[in-house]
């Protein structure tokens, strides 16, 4: 399976591994495959470690619960005691291993320590500078979360590629029809 990466963080990547939330609920990680696919296209360590059933559905709660408290930053609101606890668990694990050597830098790690990265990246959003420019796309089927650092903070999808172009399209469309409309008949 492909997934994409625009989010500039790890833990705002991992979140859409479950898409249309409320709508299609489209689970990404449906086999421990998937999750290995992720975590291999991420980027997070070089060699995807081996996923068992346990470690795909540790995955799949740690998502939630850092999609929860995603929104709830977003909202300005305190998050849930309870998903704080999981994601504190899981940040608690040791992050993946760096190594340096002549053919460069490399990642190595098993899927709790991935866990662990994804973990600690969704706290940092606590005390980050991208907190404030933290935001919902704008689609009303994506439930992506993405950072604005556009220069006017006034970007309104997580990304152009997908949802921006189709909000794009829907608009020329609408125009078109109207203008259409609005013809004098012939």
């Amino acid at each position: 399976m492909h997934f994409e990466f625009i989010a500039d963080r790890p833990a705002l990547d991992f979140l859409p591994t479950m898409a249309e939330r409320g709508t299609l609920d489209d689970e990404k990680l449906q086999s421990e495959r998937d999750l290995a696919d992720w975590i291999q296209q991420s980027g997070v360590v070089d060699t995807a470690p081996a996923v068992t059933p346990q470690a795909l559905e540790r995955a799949k709660s740690l998502r939630e619960a850092m999609f929860r408290l995603a929104a709830a930053l977003i909202a300005h609101q305190t998050p849930s005691p309870s998903d704080r606890a999981l994601v504190n668990a899981a940040a608690e694990a040791s992050p993946p291993r760096l190594w340096l050597d002549d053919d460069g830098l490399h990642r190595y790690g098993n899927t709790d320590a991935v866990l662990a990265l994804l973990a600690r990246d969704c706290l940092a959003l606590f005390d980050s500078p991208d907190r404030p420019a933290l935001r919902w796309c704008a689609d009303a089927t994506c439930t992506r979360p993405f950072i604005d650092r556009s220069r006017g903070q006034r970007r309104r999808w997580c990304g152009m590629k997908g949802c921006g172009d189709r909000a794009k399209a829907a608009a020329y469309r609408r125009r078109r029809r109207s203008s259409l409309d609005n013809q004098p008949a012939g």
